[in-house]
């Protein structure tokens, strides 16, 4: 069924890694981008405009951290010779951090705080995504690297889809007090309250913990000790990248275009609040078609990358994500591609829908292209750190997206014009893919 590149043919080893990203994927879902974001702009403070700018700068100091700490912890973990140890101790932060969002109260005056715990979580997450994806070289041969890492984020969207039809379907009260299936939310949750919508914390939590065992029980770690050079190789590796043109390209056109995809992830639930006026079940029913989508194309996409390599994939889809972000940003609740619509008119609605699968479509396979193009370029010894440097470059400048949003919709006071930096961080990422070279696997070649 699945050719040469068959996941059929692949063990326990490459099941249990792909388990992350099914138990990773509902922060990023539930909390990130569909249910919390948008709760947390409509009601946690009630003013979207300012949610817009506390969220943008929350992501900036979560960025920042991971920027300088990732590239560090990468290489003491090659060093050391230990990944799942790291996993563990990180996953714990995420779990905490998701967990401790249920007390995120209407009109909260701890708003700050529920940040912070938000920030605490998605720090783990980001530093357990490092180590799991420099474990990518040790599941199969490096032909087999396309298919496994486009299967798992497929996985990882499954996973996502899952928990949020269960949010949507169970827990998230839209604002008469009941879920999509026109039922108050279940185990007695007080809609009052928005303890359905609340509770999707501490589901992403409690899923996280269930999804982990088969990934603990069945990956061994297969890194070896470099001599225990870890920050002297660091150094050394940061003063040869100028004389690696293609490896230094490509950190830096992941560099925006990743900042740009997190940007339109961490946003999108916001933006369709405030200017769409969307509900809290309007926005789940559009993240399940962006998953039902991701999945799909990730698989896709993992397909292409096998045959074609990944740069290909990840030119077409940064170029389709681009041309999604100009059509957002000329479309309003009385405007479609910038042509004026009546208020009451279900257009814009429909447009935005088809932009959420597009979305969910080009950023699955582009990410999962992209962590395979990092194993092309990386030396497979020094593979977390590696992954360490490409966090890095995700998120050195991973501050500037969040940033240039809030700053924009602050001046503008627009939310649709406060997305436009996003259309620029796209084009610079295009524009360095050109010193990039293409990969066959094993080899890096023009």
């Amino acid at each position: 069924m699945f050719g040469e590149g068959s996941m059929a043919r692949f063990g326990k080893p490459v099941w249990g890694w792909m388990f992350f990203d099914w138990a990773a994927q509902p922060y990023f879902t539930l909390l990130l981008t569909f249910i919390f974001a948008p709760y947390f702009a409509s009601a946690v403070v009630a003013d979207e405009v300012m949610a817009q700018q506390y969220w943008g700068w929350m992501l900036t100091g979560v960025g920042i951290a991971i920027a300088i700490l990732a590239p560090i912890l990468g290489s003491v973990a090659d060093a050391s010779g230990s990944r799942l140890n790291w996993i563990l101790g990180f996953s714990i932060l995420s779990v905490a951090g998701s967990a401790s969002l249920w007390w995120a109260y209407p009109n909260s005056d701890m708003a700050i705080w529920i940040l912070v715990a938000f920030g605490i979580g998605l720090i783990g997450v980001e530093f357990t995504t490092i180590f799991t994806n420099a474990m990518l070289p040790d599941l199969g041969t490096e032909r087999d690297m396309g298919i496994i890492s486009g299967s798992g984020w497929a996985f990882g969207y499954a996973g996502g889809l899952v928990s949020l039809a269960i949010a949507i379907l169970l827990l998230a009260e839209n604002d008469s007090g009941v879920t999509l299936l026109g039922t108050s939310p279940i185990l007695g949750l007080d809609p009052e309250a928005r303890e359905g919508t609340r509770a999707v914390g501490p589901l992403a939590a409690c899923w996280y913990v269930a999804f982990m065992i088969p990934f603990f029980l069945w990956v061994r770690d297969g890194s070896r000790k470099n001599g225990g050079q870890s920050l002297s190789g660091l150094a050394k590796t940061i003063r040869t990248l100028p004389r690696n043109t293609s490896l230094l390209a490509y950190l830096g056109s992941s560099m925006f275009y990743r900042d740009a995809l997190n940007g339109l992830f961490a946003f999108g639930g916001i933006y369709a609040v405030g200017v769409l006026d969307w509900t809290i079940v309007q926005i789940g029913i559009f993240g399940i078609l962006s998953l039902v989508f991701g999945a799909a194309f990730s698989w896709i996409g993992g397909l292409a990358d096998g045959k074609f390599g990944p740069k290909p994939v990840i030119l077409t889809c940064l170029t389709v994500l681009t041309v999604v972000c100009v059509v957002i940003l000329f479309t309003s609740r009385t405007m479609v591609l910038g042509v004026p619509v009546n208020a009451g008119s279900g257009a814009p609605d429909i447009l935005f829908m088809i932009c959420g699968c597009v979305i969910g479509a080009a950023g699955g396979s582009v990410q999962a292209a992209s962590r395979t193009m990092m194993v092309i370029q990386a030396e497979r010894e020094r593979m977390t750190e590696a992954f360490g440097l490409y966090a890095l470059a995700g998120k050195a400048t991973s501050f500037l997206a969040p940033m240039l949003i809030a700053v924009v919709t602050g001046i503008s006071g627009d939310q649709r014009i406060g997305v436009s930096p996003l259309v620029f961080l796209f084009l610079i990422g295009i524009f360095l893919l050109k010193w990039v070279k293409k990969g066959e696997y094993g080899h890096a070649r023009n």
